[in-house]
């Protein structure tokens, strides 16, 4: 049963490093940037270490931590509270990442809804709402409370204004799909505003 568990851990492990490396190619998430996690029990889950640098990271790079916080919390990802939380109350979260993209991000300075022109955005999303956190200098300390009721309330996908996405999934690449997907149509359409 050991040999099971430790194989589980390893194969979950390899696969955030391949599809980190994939959304960091993407620029979702950038080289000390965002965060990324998979349950493994009920009350455990792996997460990526501060400092990480997407494009090349190794086992080494990821703790093992239980709700219940130990000094693992302290080498791991500064979202690892945020994560914890969510994964409390979403029984459906097996997968959570927080990514920074570039263009779905600028688009969150000027507006409170994101409506797709696309017709991938709009047939998957064909409106979300954008959430203004407000004042950042306390943000760290509200945000594991306000995404989780945010994503308890609304689906499986948050766009913070000036801060990024929160997502979650039962399915990874379905998790990464619908990231990519949002940040395509805030790209298409940002490029569409600079040519009208």
């Amino acid at each position: 049963m050991k040999q099971n568990l430790k194989y589980s851990y390893n194969e979950n492990i390899q696969e955030l490093i391949r599809l980190s490396l994939s959304m960091y190619r993407k620029n979702l998430i950038g080289i000390f940037h965002g965060s990324i996690s998979v349950r493994v029990g009920k009350e455990k889950f792996i997460i990526n270490n501060k400092n990480s640098i997407f494009d090349e990271l190794t086992p080494d790079d990821f703790s093992l931590l239980y709700f219940k916080e130990d000094y693992r919390y302290k080498n791991a990802s500064i979202d690892s509270q945020i994560h914890k939380q969510i994964y409390k109350e979403i029984s459906d979260a097996k997968y959570i990442s927080y990514t920074m993209p570039h263009h779905i991000i600028a688009y969150s300075f000027s507006k409170n809804i994101f409506k797709p022109l696309d017709y991938f955005g709009n047939l998957k999303f064909p409106e979300l709402k954008i959430f203004d956190p407000k004042n950042f200098t306390d943000w760290y300390e509200r945000a594991p409370y306000e995404i989780t009721n945010y994503l308890k309330k609304n689906n499986n996908i948050m766009i913070i204004k000036g801060y990024g996405i929160y997502a979650y999934n039962r399915d990874i690449m379905e998790m990464i799909k619908e990231i990519a997907i949002i940040e395509n149509s805030a790209k298409l359409f940002l490029l569409n505003s600079n040519i009208s």
